[in-house]
């Protein structure tokens, strides 16, 4: 008979160990741009409190290098505005799935992250499907500006947290999760092409904007047409 910490641990919503790891791999990089942010000039407190309110990593770096880069204020809120374009789409997908209170729902779309919406739609249910989103972005929301907190304390004695694979950690966890998905021949060429644009635009590209350009792929993910459809 099995216990019920092992019941709970694996079949209690989304796998525990799932959201544990990612929760593990997003703390490292909150902690890599707390130090980046700290080792640039930028206040310990207000890149805390930034990632408090914004909650969206890819901006938040985007913001940390534009703004100790002598960038004007609003071209980093403009920036992160554009990066995170894919949360529309990421709505209107499980906006349904959040909650049925407008506050919830509010709060809801704050802690909308990738891995969250990942999780959700891994599920074909509909509580289920809103117990994994809540699930893995409450974790996230409350493991993240503690560490980029942690991480701007350390950074001073630290020096370049990619010296030691921080930033690296993240994209591994995101890449975990969509290896399952990849089975589909149609996800598998909106990630190819996405990944080949993202890669080609980047030495041309402003800091953040050759994710924009890769969400392109999505196109080919959409179904070919058939030889009757042709005609």
């Amino acid at each position: 008979m099995r216990s019920p910490e092992r019941t709970l641990w694996r079949s209690s919503g989304p796998p525990l160990r799932d959201v544990l790891s990612v929760a593990v791999a997003m703390s490292l990089v909150g902690a890599s741009l707390g130090a980046i942010a700290v080792s640039k000039g930028m206040s310990l407190w207000l890149v805390t409190a930034m990632s408090a309110l914004v909650f969206a990593g890819g901006s938040e770096f985007m913001a940390v290098g534009l703004i100790t880069g002598g960038a004007a204020p609003i071209t980093a809120v403009l920036g992160g505005v554009m990066l995170n374009a894919r949360h529309f789409p990421y709505g209107l997908a499980i906006g349904n799935s959040l909650a049925t209170s407008r506050r919830a729902r509010l709060f809801g779309s704050h802690v909308m992250v990738d891995e969250a919406v990942a999780f959700a739609l891994a599920e074909n249910d509909p509580a289920a499907r809103r117990r994994a989103y809540w699930t893995v972005g409450l974790v996230l929301y409350g493991v993240w500006a503690p560490s980029v907190f942690l991480g701007g304390l350390l950074g001073r004695h630290v020096g370049d947290p990619a010296t030691f694979g921080l930033d690296a950690a993240l994209p591994a966890a995101l890449l975990a999760l969509i290896i399952p998905s990849l089975r589909e021949r149609s996800t598998l060429r909106a990630v190819v092409v996405g990944a080949v644009l993202a890669l080609a635009t980047t030495p041309l590209l402003p800091e953040g904007m050759p994710v924009m350009v890769a969400l392109v792929g999505v196109a080919a993910a959409l179904p070919l047409p058939t030889g009757e459809e042709r005609r």
